[in-house]
Order: structure tokens, then sequence, then C-alpha cells
């Protein structure tokens, strides 16, 4: 296996240094230059985004959600008695203004970009694979969960260009596959990792990626091909030259690529400043009217990536992003990374802009109710339901749910002031059916028919009561300890769960006991 050295980078630089230079004279000596600076911004961002596309177009579509109340109706929750209705083909643009007269939030429609991958994920690909292609790269190595969304995105996107995967996911493997690790297993490689190993990423990547390669491949990272496509671009050298002279050897190595655990690198923000682009056309959010985008945070690589498009564009967008998977400080720290290594990058093009900015372009916020990564709140797949029947639109309780309730509480038009309030939704329909396998009970609220969230309430401390006494009559009366321990374990469970449903259930599970009737 070898590191592939990269081609000397120091032309680039010093051409780099001069258009910095240039660029500032430009920008601070003459006096229009302040009043140029949104234009200056759109001709260098389309300089930046002049490439090659994994997306055919960054079209998207945009709805509009209509807050109301319903009367005489109180329900639990965070949307209490709040009721929604989609208007699927809104007035955008100048009309925004007269439409905006009621309760309402847009939301963007990327979980419809493609039937498996999300839409975060094939935006923070969309500027990758074409560099894969055109590096001749014959294999990527990434990891994540076992439900990962990322690994899914990889996984597919390689197989449609006929590049090898190899997933390497955090724990063992279900019983029975379903959702992303489904649509992982069928696309890709994978291999399952011990916690304790998947705890040190990196070298656990370097290590299989190593392995892959061979003793005569070659092993990089997504910035290493980046770094060496945009200097090559910049100095005249043709990549497709480059290409074709690594096909046509008669013994092609194999080129593997790293890709971080979800796609949180610098060329991630090439697809999203595309989306950036592409909604502040005039007919769609604009450039002049101010913007409150709201977007779930897993890496917050996507969020950090429109903070930095809206102020590359000059845009008065403000970024809300909800954490899910961390704390404040390393969402903090991801995000001054990420700046730094888009300054390394790009700096010299967009000078103007980045000169003040070392962090803070996102607002960071907790969700409606904190709880560890991955977990499922009471209620919640109940309230995805009530959203989907009422808008068509299907949000997930680990991440879209989350960004669905900023978006509703910042229409408010005490909060939204004159700003349109927008969510950006990700995508997630395949991470439903993972959590249907690890939250039963909350998914079969569903099937058995509780129209109203109340009604859970109702059984649920009286439901708990009765499953504990119970199983103490089990352990005292029968001396059958197992038993009693058995079901006390899963009172989270039983609790939840209607009467009928609950002794339904202890019966199947234990024929041979008897179960007095459930009194409330």
């Amino acid at each position: 296996m070898k590191l592939q050295n990269l081609p000397t980078k120091t032309a680039f630089a010093s051409m780099r240094k001069t258009i910095h230079s240039a660029a500032s004279a430009e920008l601070f000596n003459c006096p229009q230059g302040v009043s140029n600076v949104r234009r200056n911004g759109e001709e260098l961002m389309s300089k930046l985004l002049d490439r090659k596309w994994t997306l055919t177009s960054p079209d998207t579509k945009i709805n509009r959600i209509s807050v109301s109340a319903t009367k005489g109706k109180q329900g639990d929750g965070p949307f209490g008695n709040i009721s929604f209705s989609n208007n699927t083909r809104p007035c955008l643009g100048d009309n925004m203004i007269l439409e905006d007269q009621d309760r309402c939030f847009y939301v963007v429609r990327d979980d419809l970009l493609h039937p498996l991958i999300n839409g975060n994920k094939a935006r923070k690909l969309d500027g990758l694979f074409p560099l894969l292609e055109e590096h001749a790269v014959t294999d990527v190595v990434t990891c994540g969960g076992c439900q990962s969304a990322h690994a899914t995105a990889v996984a597919v996107s390689c197989a449609e260009r006929g590049i090898n995967s190899h997933l390497l996911l955090r724990g063992e493997q279900p019983e029975i596959l379903t959702g992303y690790n489904l649509i992982s297993t069928i696309y890709g490689n994978v291999e399952y990792i011990p916690r304790s190993l998947y705890a040190n990423r990196i070298e656990m990547l370097t290590s299989h990626a190593k392995l892959v390669a061979g003793s005569n491949g070659y092993v990089l990272c997504c910035n290493d091909i980046f770094d060496e496509s945009f200097s090559t671009q910049t100095s005249g050298a043709s990549t497709a030259v480059q290409m074709n002279a690594h096909r046509g050897a008669d013994e092609c190595p194999r080129k593997v690529v790293i890709v971080n655990e979800g796609a949180g690198d610098a060329v991630a923000l090439l697809g999203i400043f595309r989306l950036v682009q592409y909604l502040s056309q005039d007919h769609l959010l604009g450039k002049k009217r101010a913007v409150k985008l709201v977007v779930d945070a897993g890496t917050g690589t996507t969020a950090v990536g429109l903070g930095l498009g809206a102020i590359c564009l000059g845009l008065p967008w403000e970024v809300t992003a909800i954490m899910l998977a961390d704390t404040i400080d390393r969402y903090r720290k991801h995000e001054k990374h990420l700046i730094s290594e888009f300054k390394r990058l790009f700096g010299f093009l967009l000078i103007n802009r980045l000169n003040e900015v070392d962090g803070g372009i996102v607002k960071w916020v907790e969700r409606y109710r904190p709880r560890r990564f991955g977990n499922v709140s009471e209620g919640e797949i109940k309230t995805c339901q009530q959203i989907a029947q009422l808008t068509g639109i299907l949000v997930d309780p680990v991440y879209t749910l989350s960004a669905w309730q900023m978006a509703t509480l910042l229409s408010d038009k005490e909060l939204k002031g004159d700003a349109n309030v927008v969510m950006l939704h990700t995508g997630g329909t395949l991470g439903m059916f993972g959590l249907a396998q690890r939250y039963k009970s909350d998914f079969r609220l569903l099937k058995d028919g509780i129209s109203d969230l109340k009604n859970v309430s109702l059984v649920k401390s009286a439901c708990f009561s009765w499953c504990r006494e119970l199983s103490e009559t089990i352990t005292l009366k029968r001396n059958d300890t197992k038993i009693g321990e058995v079901i006390y374990d899963r009172l989270d469970d039983l609790k939840q769960l209607p009467s009928d449903v609950v002794r339904t259930r202890v019966c199947m599970q234990f024929p041979n006991v008897h179960v007095p009737p459930f009194q409330k």
C-alpha cells in the first residue's frame, strides 16, 4: 500500500497570494467597493460552483405550511391544539409577503431528492463523486452507526457509479435487517465493528482502507483529492488526461478514498452552497428579505454550509440548527474547523466575506425535549403520524421532527418578525423502519388505533401500577422471581399501551400464569 504523494502546490499558493492581494486592493481602494460586495460575492460563488455535480440540477420543491389553532381541542406535546395544512404550490418571491399575513412556515423538500438517499446526504455528496470519478477512485471506505443514513448514501452513490463501497458500522448486526441497515447491506460491503474499536475512527478507517488498497494501492482522504483537483484546475492541468492515464495502465492499482463519518469534510460544503445559491434566486426566497432557516444537526456540517453560503452571497439569512448528537462546545468546534478549512481552500476567492469570520455563523439550540441521541420520547411517533396525515410530509422523531417543532415555534409572528421561516427537510424516511424495531410499543399505538395522545396518558399511571402489582404478586405468591423481573423490566414499554393490549401481551408471554383483569 502506498500513500500517494500529491503534486506540489507552490505555484497554486503563489497564485492564491496574488489574487488575495488584488481582491483586497480592489475592495478597499475602490470608492464603490462596499456597494459591489453582493455582486462580487455572487460572481465569485459562481466561479466556485462552476464544476461537475452529482445531482443533475440543484432544484428542490418548496411547500408552505399553514399553522392554525384547533378550536375546542387541547392536545398534549409540543403542538398542543395546533393543526397544519400544506400548500404544495405556494406563491414565492415577492408574493411571499402577501401570503405571510397568516402564521406559516416553508419547507424545502430535500427529502424528495432521491428515493434512498437523505436530502442532506445528497447535498454533501453532490460535489464529491464527480471528483472520485475524475480521479479513477475504485473504492470508498466510510463508517457510521448501524442505521446510518450516511453509510446508505455512500453505498448507493458508489453502486450507481461502479465504485466499491466498504461500510464500517458500529455495534452488532441486528437479527433482522431493515431501514438504512438493509439498504447499506444490499448496496455495499458491510462490516460490523466492536464499539471499543470504533471509538478510534481515524485509526479504524485508515487501517481498513490500507487493507482494501493492498500492497500496490493508494489511500487518500476526501480533502486530498479536493486540494489536488482545485490546484490542477487553477494551474491549467488537465484532470481528464490524468484520469485517462490511470485507466490506461495495464495494471491499475486500487485507489481508495476515506470519507469521514457523516461526510463532515470541506468538500461537503460545495453542494450546500449550490443549494443556497438556488434558493436565493429572486423567484424563490430571494436575496433581500430576511430568512430564518431551520435545520436539524447531526454532525452540523449542513448548518455550517448554509451559514457560510449565506455570508458569501451577502444574504440576510439566520441559520438555526437543532443540536441532536453532541454538546454545543463540540458543535462550535466543528463549525470553526470547517470555516478554517474553507478559508484555507477558498479564502483567496472570497476574502471580502471571510476576513472577520471564524465562528458564530450558526445559532445552535436545544431541541424541544433534549435527550440522548437516537432516543424517542413518548408520543413523538404519534406526532409524526399526525403531521403526515395533515400535510402529506413525513418527518422522523430523531431528526426532522425537531426542525419541524422549531419552525412551528418561530412561525409565531412575535418571534419571526418580518422574516420568512424556512425549514430544510433533510429526509429520514428509512430511519422509521429501524425505529420500529426499537420502539415497538410506540408503533403499536398506530396499529391499535389510538387517535388521541391523551388516551395514552389516561391509562399510563393505572397501567403502571397494575403491572407493578402483577410482578410483585407473581414474585411473592408464586415464588417465581424470574417472571416477576421480566414483567417489571418491561414496564417502560407496557405502561404506554392500552390495558387490553398489556394484558394480552402478558398472557401470551406467560400462558401458565393467571393474569387478573386490569381495573382502571
